[in-house]
């Protein structure tokens, strides 16, 4: 049987013994019907995954483990690599959020452009981030990471650009042909990669990210859609870092 891992937001310590949140529990317990003696593989983001033992399953909702030790875990890309993407609709945002942490994000940046369709805001926004989130979590617990990417709240464009790394080289993704990302290589700063929405980037837009720096590059002679390009960017991006070569 598969050893599942199952992300806990719980401080782990070897012989310690934990209950785990009811989402993780009821997963276990209820979808994939886990019992006691099974075994796990727990990680919270300290960098290690930490081997366990469902010690008790009450019902459908309630799962205790018993921590065993830490292994580090070197899934980690060394390039830090952020994503600026556009909101997408439904699924669609979903796809990407979840790819490009499986693809070795570092933090992803929702933000709202002038061609964007979806308008996010309040209570709203907030869900939608919480959602992303636990895409995001379950990303990690499936492609093996042991440190779970930032997803932010949905933003305007302008807001997110103040808040990015002050030291990334900045690139906006251009479906005008040109330079490709290769002529960034090698690239030893954080990453900044900005995707457009469907209907492109506008000229306030590229005011805004021209006026911050980001340089302008293709990623071939076809256009790709929004939730395609900014994971088909990371994936070139890790591989001229090596970290998937």
């Amino acid at each position: 049987m598969r050893i599942l891992r199952i992300h806990t937001g719980q401080a782990l310590q070897a012989g310690a013994r934990i209950e785990l949140e009811e989402a993780p529990s009821r997963h276990l317990l209820k979808v994939l019907r886990r019992k006691e003696g099974d075994e796990v593989k727990l990680f919270n983001g300290d960098g290690y995954d930490w081997s366990g033992r469902i010690a008790e399953a009450d019902g459908r909702h309630r799962c205790v483990v018993e921590v065993g030790g830490p292994t580090a875990n070197s899934t980690e890309s060394t390039l830090e690599v952020h994503l600026v993407q556009a909101l997408c609709r439904g699924e669609k945002m979903d796809w990407c959020v979840q790819k490009s942490v499986e693809l070795g994000v570092r933090r992803i940046w929702p933000v709202q452009m002038a061609r964007s369709e979806v308008r996010l805001g309040g209570e709203r926004a907030r869900k939608r981030q919480g959602h992303w989130q636990k895409v995001a979590i379950a990303a990690c617990e499936q492609s093996g990471r042991a440190t779970v990417p930032e997803i932010g709240l949905p933003e305007p464009l302008e807001a997110v650009v103040g808040q990015l790394p002050g030291n990334a080289l900045r690139i906006r993704l251009d479906t005008g042909g040109g330079p490709g990302l290769g002529r960034f290589a090698p690239v030893r700063v954080p990453v900044v990669i900005v995707t457009g929405p469907e209907g492109g980037l506008d000229e306030r837009d590229l005011g805004i990210l021209d006026a911050a720096g980001f340089q302008p590059a293709s990623l071939g002679p076809r256009i790709l859609r929004s939730e395609t390009a900014g994971p088909a960017s990371l994936a070139i991006m890790q591989a001229l870092h090596g970290d998937m070569a």
